[in-house]
């Protein structure tokens, strides 16, 4: 699959207005993806590919000068990136958490691919799916 962000859902519509408290809330959001993505030791390279962007867009919003705004599959992807991080936690061990990602898994979903490498080829339907796999794991289902 592509690098490039999924066709945003709402792209035929006029511009959203956000407010000063949705322009916060996006400093939170790509604040906590930074922590999580270090926790898992992704690259820059990476990262820009989970949150859907370029590499050099990633590192405008990893500056604490920038001022711009998630857009719907942005926001979408770094709540469940963040979701993850937190099942992850909830499962497993702290040590086995953050490397969990690396980790080549044999589970239906990823074939034998590590979390990271499928969630980064599949964009937001494979961090979503990623997330519904761990959700489901924590519930026993």
């Amino acid at each position: 699959m592509s690098d490039t962000p999924m066709t945003n859902r709402h792209s035929a519509a006029a511009p959203r207005q956000r407010s000063a408290d949705h322009a916060g809330a996006d400093l939170v959001a790509v604040k906590a993806m930074q922590r999580v993505f270090a926790a898992w030791r992704i690259t820059t390279a990476e990262a820009a590919r989970l949150v859907g962007v370029s590499e050099r867009t990633w590192s405008r919003m990893r500056s604490a000068a920038w001022s711009g705004s998630l857009d719907d599959d942005q926001l979408d992807r770094a709540s469940a990136l963040i979701g993850i991080y937190k099942a992850l936690h909830l499962y497993f061990g702290e040590e086995l958490a953050d490397r969990w990602v690396r980790m080549p898994n044999r589970g239906p979903l990823f074939g034998g691919a590590a979390p990271a490498a499928y969630m980064q080829a599949g964009g937001l339907p494979a961090i979503l799916a990623t997330r519904d796999y761990l959700d489901a794991l924590r519930g026993g289902l």
